[in-house]
């Protein structure tokens, strides 16, 4: 369980990005993260899983939120 470890490490990681491209890659990993937690869920319907990939979706939302409030230049 390999994605677990990678899904608590992205969710403790401190999120001060300071570029629209680390940015997008944070958000992008949050999106691959939360669709192979949700393989796994399949599988295991395991309540915690669910409530990391919903700590994980809040947390890109944020990310988003940031990313498309920025002034384009």
């Amino acid at each position: 369980m390999d994605i677990l470890a990678k899904a608590r490490e992205f969710e403790t990681r401190k999120l001060s990005f300071r570029s629209a491209s680390d940015r997008i890659l944070a958000s992008r990993e949050a999106k691959n993260l939360i669709l192979s937690l949700n393989e796994i869920y399949k599988q295991s319907k395991e309540d915690q899983i669910m409530d990391l990939m919903k700590r994980l979706t809040e947390t890109k939302r944020k990310i988003e939120k940031k990313l498309y409030k920025m002034p384009k230049v």
